[in-house]
């Protein structure tokens, strides 16, 4: 195994999943979610879909696709995150588009022959053909270049009298283009006339995402439904847990199951991962200690990164992050937190907030700040259980 963990060799397949979107068998819940996401889909209603990391907006969204998915209605799945540019977007988009809508390589090619024709479309294959392909084109100002990658759904669709479903995953990324808000323009003008062609737009920064499309002075002003997506309830993972437990010859309790979401917070990434490690470090019943010992190593592979974030704050930073672990969600205004936690002034608590939003350390809701990150927080705690001032 890959693990650096000596666990016990076992026939049956663990019943958990995480480092990926949870598909089939280990999606659970969010019941709601899925009937109103699958009911915009379906009826062509743009949607915007907002929760911090870990909370399963991928997982759903691929549920949901995989649901509605047939020869009329067609998904297209894009992963933005590593885009830095326009150029690497629409570079993205159509190589995605060409991928996703066609299943033969003479497909691909003819489709971009056919809809890019104006903009020199090129193919370079890796040792797969049919798996590994990337697209490039030329980039000539003087053609409409970016006009014509942004229409290519709209023109497959209606060439397969049928629709595409466009579901960008972390579009907030377009916010570090330079001149963004020109190139929401830009998409704006052409996705809102696009008849054929449904966009589900998600992301992890919440507070970019509301700017975009809750802010009457951004393009993307009331593009589409937002969602905002809840954690799981503790009662839907207990069930989860016990059942998938149960199904494979292991017997958890539902206090025991109940301990995992506390450890986690219910962070939807977190909680199958410390699932996985408990059911395979127990035995056929598991004891409170498969449990301390698992969220013993969860954070010791989390260690490593969570170090590197502290060391990336500065003083001030640091402080408001314990302040944060330590429980403290209000008032940190207040003259006995600003004493207690070092953070010397109101002005400094507005800045570190800011800086932390931009660093998608924290989410505020209201006047409620808190940790995106469970066991981040819960490292923290163990390595300082209080302030050392």
């Amino acid at each position: 195994m890959c693990l650096k963990y000596k666990y016990k060799a076992m026939a049956t397949e663990n019943p958990f999943v995480f480092g990926k979107a949870a598909e089939g068998a280990f999606f659970t819940d969010r019941r709601e979610d899925v009937k109103r996401l699958k009911a915009n889909l379906t009826h062509g209603i743009n949607t915007i879909l907002i929760s911090p990391r870990r909370w399963g907006k991928t997982s759903l969204v691929k549920k949901v696709i995989s649901d509605i998915k047939s020869f009329e209605i067609k998904p297209v799945f894009i992963d933005i995150f590593q885009c830095k540019s326009e150029y690497e977007f629409y570079h993205t988009f159509a190589t995605a588009i060409i991928k996703q809508t066609s299943s033969k390589l003479d497909e691909w090619i003819n489709t971009a022959k056919t809809f890019l024709s104006s903009i020199s479309p090129k193919f370079s294959f890796g040792p797969n053909p049919m798996e590994d392909f990337s697209l490039s084109f030329e980039w000539n100002p003087k053609n409409d270049t970016e006009n014509d990658i942004l229409q290519l759904p709209q023109k497959i669709a209606q060439k397969r009298k049928g629709h595409l479903i466009i579901c960008l995953d972390e579009f907030q990324q377009i916010a570090d283009f330079a001149d963004s808000v020109k190139f929401q323009k830009r998409l704006r003008s052409v996705w809102q006339h696009q008849q054929n062609v449904t966009y589900c737009m998600f992301g992890s920064k919440k507070h970019l995402m509301e700017n975009f499309f809750n802010d009457k002075s951004m393009p993307f002003y009331k593009f589409g439904d937002m969602m905002f997506l809840k954690k799981i309830p503790t009662e839907e993972w207990v069930s989860f847990i016990c059942t998938k437990f149960s199904k494979t010859g292991k017997s958890i309790s539902p206090e025991q199951a109940t301990t995992i979401c506390e450890a986690t917070e219910n962070l939807s990434s977190y909680v199958q991962h410390l699932a996985w490690l408990v059911w395979y470090k127990s035995g056929k019943v598991v004891t409170d200690k498969d449990i301390a010992t698992a969220i013993d190593d969860i954070l010791e592979q989390n260690k490593l990164f969570f170090q590197r974030e502290v060391e990336q704050l500065s003083e001030l930073q640091l402080n408001f992050v314990h302040a944060l672990a330590n429980g403290i969600t209000t008032g940190f205004s207040r003259k006995e937190v600003l004493k207690k936690y070092r953070l010397e002034s109101s002005a400094n608590v507005q800045a570190i907030k800011k800086a932390l939003l931009k660093r998608d350390l924290i989410d505020v809701d209201g006047q409620k700040i808190s940790l995106n990150d469970s066991l981040f927080k819960l490292w923290l705690r163990r390595i300082s259980p209080s302030p050392i001032l």
